[in-house]
């Protein structure tokens, strides 16, 4: 059976049997990886608090042929985000990004990118960033590394330069005036001034945010369709998050 290690960040865990923990792990060099603890519900046991959701994680597993489940055999804690999760908006936040996650992303695909987009918002909240500009900023890459976020500096028929605008139905782009054929959602004005921002700006840090809480909402709204369109589905985290917090 090969051993191997990767650093990893946990996403979320759940009781398997009496003594076992069934761990889904998102890592630098092997993508998301779906393993078992075991023995790690014991008192007492070797794993300790470094299986804890949203640890950062050195952690080390052995493999069977033809099985997707792999045996961790050893993980050693390396930063932990516990602490942030008391706050309600947060966890649940967290519980979004892990939603989009597991949702897009096969088994064992190599995800470096998007592996320290996580961890960079994460180091951000712990440091007291806010949720909704740091969600913000995830969710916009988070589509540009799918391949899923459009250009909205030109309507998508005329060229013409746009400043707004609204969302084509395939959620591919937006539309002018003139040229809209459905007017249901409307594309606010800063959506490419934030896009480009977001393209040369790390996450941001609390007290720094270069647009209104206002326009994030609006923005957000465009980017939460595109996710939702190319999902097939709501996520339920965000649903949570819009019903009891305004998400």
């Amino acid at each position: 059976m090969p051993i191997d290690q990767t650093e990893a960040i946990v996403l979320r865990t759940s009781p398997l049997g009496e003594l076992d923990k069934l761990v889904v792990l998102f890592s630098r060099e092997k993508g998301l990886i779906r393993g078992v603890a075991k023995g790690a519900r014991k008192f007492g046991n070797r794993f300790c608090s470094s299986l804890e959701p949203m640890s950062l994680v050195r952690v080390i597993f052995y493999e069977k042929e033809q099985r997707e489940l792999v045996t961790i055999s050893n993980c050693d804690l390396v930063e932990s985000f516990f602490e942030m999760q008391k706050e309600p908006r947060t966890a649940f936040l967290m519980a979004y990004f892990v939603e989009l996650i597991e949702e897009f992303f096969p088994i064992r695909a190599r995800e470096d990118l998007l592996f320290r987009l996580l961890l960079s918002v994460l180091r951000q909240l712990k440091q007291g960033g806010e949720g909704g500009p740091l969600a913000a900023y995830f969710e916009a890459w988070f589509l540009r590394l799918n391949g899923f976020l459009p250009s909205f500096s030109a309507c998508r028929k005329c060229r013409k330069p746009l400043r707004g605008g609204w969302l084509g139905p395939r959620k591919d782009g937006a539309f002018c005036d003139e040229c809209a054929e459905v007017k249901k959602e409307e594309v606010p004005p800063e959506t490419a001034a934030f896009l480009a921002w977001v393209g040369k700006n790390p996450p941001p840090r609390a007290g720094s945010q270069a647009f209104s809480a206002g326009e994030l909402g609006r923005i957000r709204r465009v980017l939460q369709s595109i996710i939702i369109y190319h999902m097939e589905k709501e996520p339920r985290s965000l649903q949570f998050l819009k019903e009891n917090h305004n998400g």
